[in-house]
């Protein structure tokens, strides 16, 4: 059987997102999309006090009121946390017709796109995703994936996104220049280098690396 969900990474930079309800559910949704470059709307007639919290803040937008369809049609990402299963289907279909992503919590026959456990650090991104059906599991795995990828990978991916582009200006069209750069980089001790050295010993490193290949 071939699997339903394909994991992708989604432009989210002014994509506007409407989340309906306003409970611990809505709230944790709310909370995830905050960490992404995009519009909060949240429509619901009672709300959770963080969810006031972060409206005030600025953060996010926050209509307290019923749901008006198909008012979901006019944003490009929807998520409905309401504990009315009849109201969630309405907002799913609302949404789904105007051609916006769609998530209905608790109910994958009802989501065109799923919440994965993840972890960032800088540039880089790991998630697990269960397909929704043993979302604890993966919360589970991104516990263990946190000892994986430790906080100095924060300033770990920072310097290989230069990196990279250092060696694409010194190494263009040479493919086998470039790899042998982005090999010797990944065998470096970075875990002792960024904890022992100071900033000159780091870069000093780069630039042997950069020039391995001449």
């Amino acid at each position: 059987m071939a699997n339903r969900y394909m994991p992708i990474s989604v432009d989210m930079n002014n994509r506007s997102c409407l989340v309906v309800g306003g409970g611990n559910v809505a709230l944790r949704k709310v909370e995830t999309l905050m960490d992404y470059d995009t519009e909060i709307t949240v429509i619901a007639p009672d709300v959770h006090d963080k969810l006031d919290y972060h409206a005030g803040a600025g953060r996010i937008k926050l209509e307290k009121r019923a749901y008006r369809p198909p008012e979901a049609a006019a944003f490009g990402l929807v998520i409905s946390a309401s504990d009315d299963r009849e109201l969630n289907r309405k907002v799913y279909d609302d949404a789904k017709g105007s051609g916006a992503l769609v998530n209905v919590v608790d109910d994958p026959a009802y989501c065109d796109f799923i919440f994965p456990a993840v972890l960032r650090r800088d540039c880089l991104t790991t998630a697990i995703s269960t397909d929704g059906k043993a979302p604890f599991v993966a919360g589970h795995l991104r516990l263990i994936l946190e000892n994986v990828f430790p906080e100095h990978w924060d300033r770990l991916m920072r310097l290989a996104a230069v990196f990279r582009t250092k060696v694409r200006e010194r190494w263009p069209n040479q493919p086998e220049k470039k790899n042998i750069c982005y090999s010797e980089f990944l065998e470096v001790d970075w875990k002792r280098l960024l904890k022992e050295g100071k900033d000159e010993d780091i870069q000093a490193e780069l630039n042997r690396i950069l020039e391995m290949p001449a």
